[in-house]
């Protein structure tokens, strides 16, 4: 997820539509509230939570600069993906 100034969260729901309708419906006090971040610029689907968590781990480990470089790769213009999911 990303706000319009740039600000990335990393977050691995059970849900995705529903998660990311709480993040713009701004449900949850906290970082993603404080600084709007209600953009879906970037996602994976996994079929088993244990790959999804350590995939999870694995991009909050990475330098900011490498998570910039894999969203520009796929998502260069960061086009909120959840019109695609008919949010």
């Amino acid at each position: 997820m990303a706000s319009e100034s740039g600000v990335l969260y990393i977050g691995m729901p059970s849900h995705l539509e529903r998660r990311v309708a709480e993040h713009k419906q701004r449900v949850t006090r906290g970082f993603t509230c404080a600084y709007n971040v209600v953009k879906l610029v970037y996602f994976e689907r996994f079929g088993d939570v244990r790959n999804a968590i350590a995939r999870e781990k694995q991009l909050k480990r990475w330098r900011r600069e490498k998570k910039v470089t894999l969203l520009e790769r796929l998502n260069p213009s960061r086009r909120d993906l959840s019109e695609a999911l008919h949010l």
